[in-house]
């Protein structure tokens, strides 16, 4: 729902703040005013394309910020959290355009990308008589309306699980397929690297070894010279022949002071240590034997896994594990025939489930087309349209079209007049007549699911009388399941409004000033005996607006919904000056 709206030189208005509530609100003056500039203004902060034009002659910027309360309307929430936006139930677009017509846009306070607005203040807002925004003229919102007005939820679930599980094995066979086209080429590839890599039988952690083994062979020498000098250290002359004297000399003092026992322990545990190392040297020493046949091994051996793996782009420890994976590559390409064959029987089988689902759902479509078009076209001749009527037209694609939402193309077609053949609803002239069929519609469908702000621009033009008071009980009746802004002229529509908004200009030498004044109930009778009686008001026009708004309360009783933002609507409107 839209909460408020701000603009600041922005056309001829300097800076205006409205406060909206639930309900019909109707927006009215006289003409000129600026009842319209507000709608653009709404247009703009939702995605409208922004120029120079928009802003205020002298002024360096045009700004524009609709406050929307988003609870309860699960696209938006779903697009903000997919954009990583914060919104706490509330979100405020805002767009700015310089006077050179660049524009920015905000949402939350983040700049984002003109699109990317467009894509929120699309599940935001529709307004109805400007064809750029208007939802119901897209086929795929047609399409969506008509479901959802003939509760086909089961059937359209059942239409996208099928069209899922074909998409998903089609995917499946495609690649298959793509990987076969070359099968024989890579088949013979992949033969010769596994019998290469099988005759070269590569081991885990052999590589290590081999090259801990070329170290060795490599430092025989010196490994040879430093054992021998070791020996000398630790033999007779040296550390061994040191420790024993130290033994025999520890014996005799630990019979005079056996504090000095500890000490004899551990001498000869150092005189055993020493003898192990000499063993284990003189036994290393033998191993010390030159083997020029071994090294030659070692050496043939690294080079050829080095070789190898420098053909597979791979490290020397991990050709075991290119082995089994070429292996498998291998196995899976010779099985491709078989896969392929078992992924066409199941594609064939998923295809026929879908075409079967989307039938039914084409029937169901077009029974409920039956019953939608007749509704909205007896509703029509209540609005200014006598003979005008909707068709909606289901046709299905031959071949059949394989998609998330069926085999159906769906447009709602229309004739605004007897005798007139019915054209697409996007191509209807005028801007009255689209915006009462738009009505209509969304009056028929208003249980089916729809933007919580719906605006009307235009939609009393070329009626009045009964017909304008039937428009005006639509449009409240449409506001009861949401929020409906609709700027009118005539005094039949802005009686049966749940809350009126007058919007004034005033002008002197200097400058133009914009007002808006939220009405109360006296206030309205004034207004609306001013649209009733022009430029002067007796106490009858007074009396007969009374009475128009006491009709409208007892025939259409607004059913009253709190306001779902803390606030929303409580300010009042202010004006502004424009120069």
């Amino acid at each position: 729902m839209l909460t408020q709206l701000q603009i600041r030189d922005f056309a001829i208005v300097d800076e205006v703040e409205l406060g909206l509530e639930p309900g019909f609100t109707a927006l009215t003056g006289e003409t000129g005013a600026g009842k319209s500039i507000l709608i653009d203004a709404l247009l703009l902060a939702v995605g409208a394309r922004a120029d120079s034009g928009t802003v205020r002659h002298g002024a360096d910027r045009a700004e524009v910020a609709a406050s929307f309360d988003i609870r309860g309307n699960a696209a938006a929430t779903s697009w903000l959290e997919d954009q990583a936006i914060e919104h706490d139930g509330e979100c405020i677009l805002r767009r700015v355009v310089s006077a050179d017509g660049r524009s920015r846009a905000y949402v939350n306070g983040r700049a984002v990308a003109a699109q990317s607005l467009r894509e929120l203040g699309s599940l935001l807002v529709d307004v109805h008589g400007q064809l750029e925004f208007q939802s119901l003229a897209k086929r795929a919102y047609q399409r969506a309306l008509l479901d959802e007005f003939g509760s086909l939820g089961d059937k359209t679930a059942a239409v996208r699980a099928a069209y899922r599980n074909w998409r998903d094995l089609k995917g499946s066979r495609d690649a298959l397929e793509e990987q076969a086209r070359d099968r024989d080429a890579r088949l013979d590839l992949l033969s010769h690297y596994v019998s290469e890599l099988e005759a070269l039988d590569p081991k885990e952690g052999e590589s290590a070894r081999l090259e801990d083994e070329r170290r060795r062979i490599a430092g025989l020498g010196r490994l040879a010279e430093g054992t021998s000098q070791l020996e000398f250290l630790l033999a007779d002359e040296g550390a061994a022949g040191a420790l024993a004297r130290a033994q025999t000399v520890l014996r005799q003092l630990s019979t005079l002071d056996p504090a000095l026992q500890p000490t004899e322990v551990l001498v000869d545990e150092a005189s055993i240590a020493c003898t192990e190392a000499l063993s284990n040297l003189q036994r290393y020493a033998d191993t010390l034997e030159a083997d020029p046949g071994r090294q030659e091994w070692v050496e043939s051996r690294l080079a050829a896994l080095e070789s190898v793996a420098r053909k597979h782009r791979v490290e020397l420890e991990e050709l075991p594990a290119r082995l089994v994976q070429l292996g498998e590559d291998r196995d899976q390409l010779q099985n491709t025939a078989t896969s392929l064959a078992e992924l066409d029987k199941n594609l064939a089988t998923a295809a026929r489930e879908y075409e079967r689902v989307a039938a039914s759902l084409s029937v169901a479509r077009n029974r409920t087309a039956g019953e939608l078009d007749k509704q909205v076209s007896a509703l029509m001749q209540h609005l200014g349209m006598p003979g005008g009527r909707v068709i909606t037209r289901v046709d299905q694609h031959d071949p059949v079209e394989f998609a998330d939402y069926g085999n159906d193309q769906v447009e709602f077609l229309v004739a605004a007049n007897p005798g007139q053949p019915p054209r697409p609803l996007a191509k209807v002239a005028s801007g009255g007549e689209l915006s009462r069929i738009s009505l209509a519609m969304q009056v028929i469908t208003k249980n089916a699911a729809h933007l919580p702000c719906l605006v009307f621009d235009e939609v009393d033009t070329g009626v009045g009388g009964a017909v304008a008071e039937m428009v005006g009980r639509q449009l409240r009746t449409l506001a009861d399941s949401g929020q409906v802004l609709s700027v009118t002229h005539l005094p039949q529509v802005a009686a049966q409004a749940n809350h009126q908004v007058r919007v004034s200009k005033h002008s002197d030498k200097h400058s133009t000033r914009t007002s808006l004044q939220r009405l109360d109930d006296e206030a309205r009778v004034n207004e609306i005996a001013r649209m009733l009686g022009g430029a002067r008001i007796t106490d009858r026009t007074r009396e007969h607006a009374r009475e128009m708004l006491g009709s409208a309360r007892a025939v259409t009783p607004l059913r009253r919904r709190a306001t779902s933002a803390s606030g929303a609507g409580s300010s009042p409107a202010r004006s502004g000056r424009a120069k």
